[in-house]
Parts: C-alpha cells; structure tokens; sequence
C-alpha cells in the first residue's frame, strides 16, 4: 500500500493501535504491524506538515475520539439546559486567557518562537469571552455570577482540568491540540441550531451572544484555519502530539457530555433564589419557576 501512495502523507499514532494516516486526498486508519522495522506508519512521523494533510490528521483524530464513546441521546433541550449549558460554556472561557498566557511564556522560555505567539494571541483573541456568557445568563432574568458560582457542569470541569494540565505539563503544546479541538467542534454548530435556541426564548430577548461567536456562524471558522497553518509548520514530533491531544480532548468532551445532566426541575430549584429582582421580563416569571 505504502508504495502505491503518490504526493504529501502525514500520520500519527493517536491511541495503541490506532494510526490516522493523511494524504491531500484521503484519510485512513491504519493498523501497524508488530516488530516489523519496515513497516513506515509504526515508526514516528519524520516529514513535514501541509495544510491539506495537518487539518486531516487532527480532524480525523477528533472523529475517532467521537466514534469510541457509546452515545446515547441527550436529554430533551430546555431553557433550563440553556442556562447549565452556559454556565458551562463561562466556566471553559473564563480561564482561558490567563492558561494562554501562561503557554506564551513556557513556550517563549523554551524558544519556541511560532507557539509563543500563537498562544498569546489566544490570550487576546478569548478575553472576555465569559463575559458573553455571563450576560446572556443575566438577559434571561438572573443574577449570573452566582449562577456560574452555584452551576459548575461536570463536563466542563473534566476539560477545564485537562486544559489546566497541558498548559502546566513540561511540555505545553498539548493546550494547542485542546484549542484546535474545542474551536473546531464548535463549527459544527450552525444558524439551524442557533434558530432552535433562539424559538426557546420569549420574543426580544437575546442570549444567544457566546453561540454566535461560538459557531459556524462566528470567529472560530477564522481561528481554526489559523491554528491549521500554525501547526502545519511545527516538527513532526510537535504535530503527532497535537493529534494525540485533539484525540484526548475530544474523548473527554463526548464521554463528559453523556453524564451529569440535571432535570428541569432541579435547576428550577437552584435557579429560584438567584432570579433578579425586579425581574426585567415579566412574562420570564412563570416560564423559569414554574
């Protein structure tokens, strides 16, 4: 097969026994042979990145990660889930700018110019991010810092702490693989899903502002091919890490999100006491408590 390949290849070893293998027009799972020397796909990667082939490898490694987990459907969508969703979402923004800028200066330490800086325009590209967060939470009728406060998903504190150990890890470039996976996910969200949440709200009302920057529909398509042509430019050691954390964070999110939903009805418990007084929408009252 090896010798059948024409053009530029990139693969990586992701998870034992799984190898994504990229050409510019095709991806693959390969299975490495054990103890042979010869066998190309079992020894490290050792060319260079393209555009073509880097986007492949770590879209390819994110699918597999998907496809591991035994899905089972969520539970129905609901004001109530939109509020815990984007307690989520400010807990995954809130530190974001603080761990990049922490990257920055691991990796500027370590003279690894293109990640140092890369990483500290993700410090300024996120700033203020939680903030969208915290006020969409306030446009639905609550006191969002103590909701963000009583509401912590447990799916966002699994991929918050993987963040953390990347950026801290000896190495940090594990926190460009949970970048490039968060932002590339958040692609798949389009204006059909943004027009579902939006049918949840009372009419006028605005809170869907992180959902628009968050999408397919905001800067993340920009910060995705951004990050792509960084990465296509690292070392193939770099790069086959890169993969490997696109694989680990996308695990963690998809088994994360299968657990830990509350009810309608024990969010309404927590929420009650923290809804704003007086509260700005009045017809908010009986569909957020009842």
């Amino acid at each position: 097969m090896i010798n059948e390949i024409s053009g530029h290849i990139e693969w990586a070893c992701v998870a034992p026994d799984k190898v994504v293998v990229a050409t510019a027009d095709r991806v693959w799972l390969y299975q490495p042979s054990s103890g042979n020397s010869s066998d190309l796909f079992a020894q490290p990667m050792n060319v260079a990145g393209s555009v073509a082939t880097t986007q492949k490898l770590l879209d390819t490694s994110i699918i597999l990660a998907k496809r591991a987990v035994s899905s089972s459907p969520p539970p129905a969508f609901s004001l109530m889930l939109w509020i815990w969703r984007l307690a989520g979402q400010y807990h995954l923004t809130h530190s974001t700018p603080r761990l990049m800028e922490e990257a920055a200066q691991r990796f500027a330490a370590a003279g690894r110019k293109t990640l140092a800086q890369w990483a500290a325009e993700k410090a300024v590209e996120e700033r203020g991010h939680d903030r969208l967060a915290l006020l969409d939470i306030q446009s639905l009728g609550y006191d969002a810092q103590a909701v963000v406060e009583a509401l912590v998903p447990p799916s966002a504190k699994v991929l918050m702490d993987y963040f953390t150990r990347s950026v801290q890890s000896p190495d940090p470039i594990g926190c460009v693989g949970y970048s490039y996976t968060m932002e590339r996910l958040a692609l798949t969200t389009g204006e059909e899903h943004i027009q579902a949440v939006e049918a949840l709200l009372p009419s006028g009302i605005k809170a869907t502002r992180f959902l628009h920057v968050h999408s397919g529909v905001g800067s993340d398509v920009e910060h995705v091919q951004e990050t792509i042509e960084m990465v296509a430019g690292l070392s193939p050691e770099e790069r086959t890490r890169v993969a490997i954390a696109c694989y680990e964070t996308a695990l963690l999110r998809f088994s994360s999100s299968q657990e830990g939903y509350p009810t309608d009805e024990e969010l309404q418990q927590v929420l009650k006491p923290l809804a704003l007084h007086p509260q700005p929408q009045d017809e908010f009252e009986s569909l957020l408590v009842r």
